[in-house]
């Protein structure tokens, strides 16, 4: 091959690799950036219709079971979602209230927040928040009232291989006073003046376990009646444990309330429980647990006294301050969403055992038994509250759509009506039906 052939093939050559790269390239869609930024807007209906007969009823006693109560509730919420590397923001408005209720329902923000998020796992949180921590008993969102439960606090924290650390703290004030302004009245948004808490979880790797310490200091003042009280302040401290080997889920907790209440008296009290799931398959499974909510023996007066009451130095009952009760202690509400006489806290003991079945993948029914009867001893009458049977069936056609029906029936004691003052206490029922519709109607990312 002369020279000038070499020189020209190795210019072909050279073309055809050229040719044959510029099309590769053509054929390689250019890179653009990854989206970072998230809109999200949500709407959900929530309506629940109920039929009382005894159920759920005030301190006063003022209920006859022969008379039946009847209405619907009602609970629309807004939900707008922007997220992006470092920052989250939620707005969550809601209009929740009665069917033909005086003043048209009450209309909230029921949350409104901003999130900061570092690389490295640290966040800092300020606004109004639902907080949900373990399993809701302490501090719970309190979704099956219609109105929830949120907080107005900072929230600042870390979360990463497998610690998470989070710091809370609350202060609250009626209005923007310029004289007495350290008072804050119990008929406030929040329950309590101010709070502080920590809670630390860690998941153990590869065990299934994880575990949690809580901490919390809250901050109560007197009724509003009582001029420039002064802040009394009450500690929890717990721990909670959840081990899930492979079709077994065992859960336990253990809480101890101490300092002051609101009226100045010495609180000494605590509550234990232990619940254990056993799900052979997916579509059945069984339940079974065990509570104690330590109590006191006669009705407790504050520091001043009052006439035919007992002075106690120090209260033995339990207060699970902002869980979600309805989860735990009956469906028919009877303890710890309502009061006792007087506001007596006996405590209370629920052992139950329930079942779950889904006979399609959509269609779910569970039934539930539950024997209560209160911590402490009572004079006159015996620790038996009564026995409560529920059952309750769920139906999702559409994953935005959600069916739910339940029947409770509970079969009360003496105890029960002396305690609760209910009427017929052998025949309370509650029966409700439930429609949630939960659409999200715009999601975009750029």
């Amino acid at each position: 091959m002369t020279r000038r052939n070499s020189h020209l093939l190795r210019l072909l050559c050279t073309g055809i690799l050229s040719v044959g790269f510029m099309a590769a390239q053509a054929q390689q869609p250019e890179e653009t950036p990854a989206p970072d930024n998230q809109l999200d807007v949500d709407l959900q209906f929530f309506t629940r219709g109920e039929i009382r007969s005894g159920a759920l009823p005030s301190s006063t006693g003022s209920e006859n079971s022969e008379d039946q109560s009847k209405f619907i509730l009602g609970r629309t919420r807004l939900i707008i979602d922007y997220k992006k590397s470092f920052l989250e923001a939620k707005v969550n408005m809601q209009h929740s209230g009665v069917w033909g209720q005086s003043g048209k329902g009450a209309f909230n923000l029921y949350e409104a927040w901003a999130k900061l998020n570092a690389p490295n796992g640290l966040f800092l949180q300020v606004g109004r928040q639902a907080l949900a921590y373990d399993d809701e008993r302490i501090i719970g969102l309190n979704d099956w009232a219609m109105a929830g439960m949120s907080h107005d606090v900072i929230r600042a924290g870390y979360e990463g291989h497998g610690h998470k650390v989070h710091a809370i703290y609350a202060f609250n004030q009626n209005a923007e006073n310029m004289t007495n302004g350290n008072t804050y009245y119990i008929n406030g948004a929040q329950p309590y003046k101010t709070m502080q808490t920590l809670w630390y979880n860690y998941t153990f790797r590869p065990i299934p376990l994880t575990a949690s310490l809580l901490f919390m200091n809250i901050g109560m003042q007197m009724p509003e009646e009582i001029k420039e009280p002064k802040t009394k302040y009450q500690q929890l401290i717990g721990t909670y444990i959840a081990y899930q080997p492979k079709h077994w889920t065992v859960k336990g907790s253990y809480y101890h309330q101490m300092g002051r209440d609101e009226m100045g008296s010495k609180l000494d009290a605590w509550m234990a429980n232990i619940k254990v799931d056993y799900l052979p398959a997916d579509n059945y499974g069984f339940t079974a647990g065990y509570d104690y909510l330590s109590g006191d023996e006669n009705f407790a007066v504050p520091q001043g006294g009052m006439i035919g009451m007992t002075y106690h130095k120090v209260l033995n009952g339990f207060n699970p301050v902002y869980g979600s009760h309805h989860k735990f202690y009956g469906a028919m509400d009877f303890f710890y969403v309502s009061t006792y006489v007087n506001g007596f806290t006996p405590g209370l003991q629920n052992l139950f055992v329930g079942g779950m079945w889904k006979p399609i993948p959509k269609l779910t029914f569970s039934a539930k038994y539950h024997y209560f009867a209160t911590a402490s001893k009572l004079k006159d009458v015996d620790k038996t509250l009564g026995h409560e049977i529920e059952v309750q069936a769920s139906y999702r056609p559409l994953r935005e759509v959600n069916l739910s029906a339940g029947y409770s029936f509970m079969a009360g004691t003496k105890t029960m009506e002396f305690l609760k003052r209910a009427n017929d206490q052998g025949n309370l029922r509650w029966l409700w039906l439930s429609l949630s519709i939960s659409p999200r109607i715009f999601s975009f990312k750029w």
